[in-house]
């Protein structure tokens, strides 16, 4: 490997002491000892959890001014709540002292405006906003540190609401009533059946429902390329006629390629195969301890770089039209600025769904993500040579904890309710994990330094920037997106020297991509923004798109036929492996 990427970190047996390449006995004790406290705290430093406390602590506790505003603002609080109490003692309306926010979703059963289940949410509601200020506007305090810290204590507070508990949840006592208490029972044994699935890694009962090449990822095609990192599938052309430019999807590698071949009805591969596609995607391969080695270089060479020679082998085109998702966008960003710095232009167009190529406002992740925090989890992937599912998961849950944490416990084992099984959810279950030096390449050259947006990412002894791209660019942001905030997307369109049609869906990082035509209550902006025109920012940018309802799919499917040749007969498949869905996506 021959990238700065990969020259900067050891290689062989040191390959797991990344940050010690002489690995002595001390850094080992050291670093065994972080792995396994890693297992109690599910990968979070709690190095950085108290820089940050203590970065805002002393910041505090040099501000008198502030100090004296957040004791106004509690005595106010509490002579408020006070009032509000005697009035619903004397059973007088009584407008709430504080309205929870319009995406808080805890407190709009009607029960929450029933005494005294109104005093409790109106303790809560009051405890959160004076936290918020506690947290905010600490001057002194960064405004990364500020929003980690701030997330950190609504962490704890949404573990205290009084949503979480029975005796002070409306909505829980009322199916008591109904179920004369069987909802306990029920929520008891979906308790007893998730701590038997995690225990014996056994994967949720939707995924027996929805099965990987029967109900999912049932698109006919055939495997024709196969190497140690990914699988090639050419799917069979449905039409007489196809462009002449094929697809190549590129997925991330921190999920399943089938996202995009879910069911029949919401295939994004089917969808475009009956558009007059020939449609090639990749199938990562699930790592494991013997994958610790690899690096985002040999993700690239593997993946992209692999997938796009055997792409124009088979089909003998000129061009293609490469596509990437979330990490696999960001990889197939960097080898396509890689392959127009080289001269290097078979690639036709360049689409990217919920891909980043800056990472300075990279969304919430982003408060997970400092040198102490690499440097912990560094040593937990130490320990098995990856990064586990399970651990990876965790994270993403916290930046919605209320949603994906709180609310699915009040309903699965308070209430005794599951949720209906669906082709997302299957999928969400079928996860995989990542290799310890990709990984750790990965937070820290993009995430932390953000080397890719700044020029200073090597690909073969030489730098590459989005800068260097001229090809005409599609991007799609979602407008709930939490993994990659769609004003973080949309700066491709500033770095880029390319046209670049942006669209911001509605709809957050998977289902806002998940958006087949004649799904309801769709609808999209767009606006296309010549290379020659200067650039505008995402405010401007709103007021310069254009509203429509509906799927941004066709969309996207006129655009590139609009950059694709006369339609003709369809290539010939290359030699088959096996059929599709393939081997690698069956991998646990």
């Amino acid at each position: 490997m021959t990238d700065s990427v990969s020259s900067k970190l050891p290689q062989g047996p040191n390959r797991r002491r990344m940050h010690d390449p002489d690995n002595d006995l001390s850094d080992m004790v050291d670093t065994s000892y972080r792995a396994g406290l890693s297992e109690l705290t599910g990968g979070l430093s709690p190095n950085a959890l108290a820089q940050l406390y203590f970065n805002w602590m002393t910041h505090l506790s040099t501000l008198p001014g502030k100090r004296s505003e957040l004791t106004q603002h509690a005595a106010h609080n509490m002579i408020d709540f006070g009032q509000y109490l005697a009035r619903c003692a004397l059973d007088v309306p009584a407008e709430g002292c504080v309205h929870p926010d319009a995406r808080d979703r805890r407190f709009r059963y009607e029960g929450w405006e029933k005494f005294p289940f109104n005093v409790y949410k109106q303790g809560f509601l009051l405890t959160q906003q004076w936290w918020d200020d506690a947290t905010t506007n600490v001057r002194g305090v960064t405004k990364a540190n500020e929003r980690a810290i701030n997330f950190t204590a609504r962490q704890f507070l949404d573990a205290m609401s009084p949503a979480n508990f029975p005796l002070t949840n409306p909505e829980v006592l009322d199916k008591v009533r109904e179920t004369k208490g069987h909802n306990f029972a029920e929520g008891a044994k979906n308790f007893q059946e998730d701590i038997r699935r995690y225990f014996f890694h056994e994967k949720p009962a939707v995924t027996e429902e929805f099965r990987v090449g029967r109900e999912l990822a049932a698109t006919p095609g055939k495997v024709v390329f196969r190497n140690h990192l990914i699988e090639l599938i050419q799917y069979d052309a449905v039409t007489e006629k196809v462009h002449p430019e094929p697809i190549l999807i590129t997925p991330a590698w921190i999920m399943k390629y089938y996202i995009l071949d879910l069911s029949p009805e919401n295939s994004m591969v089917k969808y475009l195969t009956e558009q007059g596609f020939t449609v090639f995607m990749i199938s990562w391969r699930n790592p494991g301890v013997e994958d610790a080695d690899l690096g985002m270089n040999d993700y690239r060479e593997q993946g992209p770089m692999a997938a796009l020679d055997q792409v124009l082998e088979i089909t003998s085109a000129e061009k293609v039209h490469g596509v990437g998702y979330c990490l696999g966008g960001t990889l197939l960003s960097i080898a396509a600025a890689a392959m127009a710095r080289d001269g290097d232009d078979c690639l036709a167009s360049l689409t990217l769904f919920a891909a980043q190529s800056d990472f300075t406002e990279a969304g919430e992740l982003m408060l997970f993500i400092s040198e102490a925090e690499v440097a912990f989890l560094e040593d937990m992937m130490w320990k098995n040579g990856y990064l586990d599912a399970a651990q990876m998961a965790g994270a993403f849950q916290l930046l919605r904890s209320s949603d994906l944490i709180w609310s699915r416990m009040q309903h699965e084992y308070l209430m005794g309710e599951r949720p209906h099984g669906n082709d997302l959810m299957a999928w969400n279950a079928d996860t995989t994990r990542m290799p310890y030096r990709m990984h750790s390449e990965y937070l820290r050259y993009l995430f932390l330094n953000n080397a890719f947006a700044a020029g200073h990412f090597e690909v073969g002894g030489r730098s590459v920037t989005p800068t260097d791209l001229r090809i005409p660019i599609f991007a799609v942001g979602t407008e709930t997106d939490h993994v990659a905030p769609w004003k973080s997307v949309f700066k491709i369109d500033t770095l880029s020297r390319s046209e670049v049609t942006f669209v911001l869906t509605n709809g957050g990082h998977n289902a806002g991509v998940i958006s087949e035509p004649g799904h309801p209550r769709r609808h999209f902006r767009v606006h296309t923004n010549p290379d020659s025109a200067p650039n505008v920012a995402p405010d401007e940018w709103l007021e310069l798109a254009e509203m429509k309802q509906g799927s941004w799919w066709p969309e996207w499917s006129t655009w590139l036929s609009e950059r694709s040749g006369t339609q003709c007969a369809p290539p010939k498949s290359g030699k088959s492996i096996c059929d599709a869905p393939g081997t690698y996506v069956m991998m646990e």
